[in-house]
């Protein structure tokens, strides 16, 4: 992998990671496209991954210093029930990653086709939710655990993850506003413990020889700037419902994805 290759791949990461159009799906098509193979680059892979993550944190942190003061507070209050309802949200992904992951990580093994098909699914929930009737309700604790199996679901590459969890919660009547929030901050979780897991499962050694220093610096920067601008722009994009665009981008390059993989 070249400097170039890196600040395209990071640059796709950044941003698909928040818009509702699948960073696993784009990174697939990306890997076809440049001929890439990302799961021989172990390291690269966390390091982008990383990336975004602290894009997330740098984004939300005078919420997530909120919600760690209140959390071991003493008694009960608002910040330490959302605290809860994250952690309840990263179960279902959780047991998916510990039961399956085997099977999910064959998937990311240039299925192209998968991915067109994944990304019409992608465009079908964002529609829907964009049509359904716009609710107030705050994201209780049988909201959390949905939005959270929609998140398991979209380990699909493909299905977008911030888009299906989105557009399960607006679906399910939640205030589009609280969405973004609880969705970008859920994803913190089962992503740190992925990393984890492949760290540990993997020949760091092996994965550190076959990429340089500058291809890894430079996709962390374009992955955590583009974090930083797709976040942003997503959490207003979010609170006005306006979600169909990227249903229409999703058709276009899933089918553009599912012609070439024939």
């Amino acid at each position: 992998m070249n400097w170039w290759q890196a600040l395209l791949l990071g640059l796709i990461q950044g941003l698909t990671e928040f818009l509702p159009v699948s960073s696993s799906g784009h990174l697939e098509l990306g890997k076809a496209l440049f001929n890439v193979e990302i799961s021989e680059n172990l390291l690269f892979t966390v390091v982008v991954h990383i990336a975004t993550v602290l894009s997330t944190i740098v984004v939300f942190r005078k919420e997530i210093g909120k919600l760690f003061v209140g959390f071991f507070s003493k008694g009960k209050n608002d910040d330490k029930s959302f605290v809860w309802k994250l952690l309840l949200s990263a179960i279902p992904v959780v047991i998916v990653g510990f039961l399956f992951k085997d099977y999910v990580d064959d998937l990311f093994n240039g299925r192209i086709i998968l991915v067109g098909c994944m990304l019409l699914v992608t465009a079908a929930f964002l529609t829907v939710s964009y049509f359904v009737k716009k609710g107030d309700r705050e994201i209780n604790w049988l909201d959390a655990l949905i939005i959270g199996v929609g998140q398991a679901v979209a380990v699909m590459p493909g299905l977008s993850r911030s888009g299906t969890t989105i557009a399960t919660g607006m679906m399910i009547g939640n205030k589009p506003s609280c969405l973004a929030k609880f969705s970008f901050l859920m994803v913190i979780i089962p992503v740190l413990g992925e990393m984890f897991l492949d760290l540990v499962g993997g020949d760091i050694a092996t994965a550190a020889g076959s990429i340089g220093a500058i291809p890894l610096l430079v996709g962390f920067l374009t992955a955590f700037l583009s974090g930083l601008f797709a976040c942003k722009w997503m959490i207003r994009i979010v609170a006005k419902g306006k979600l169909i665009w990227f249903a229409v981008y999703c058709v276009v390059i899933g089918v553009i994805a599912i012609i070439c993989g024939l």
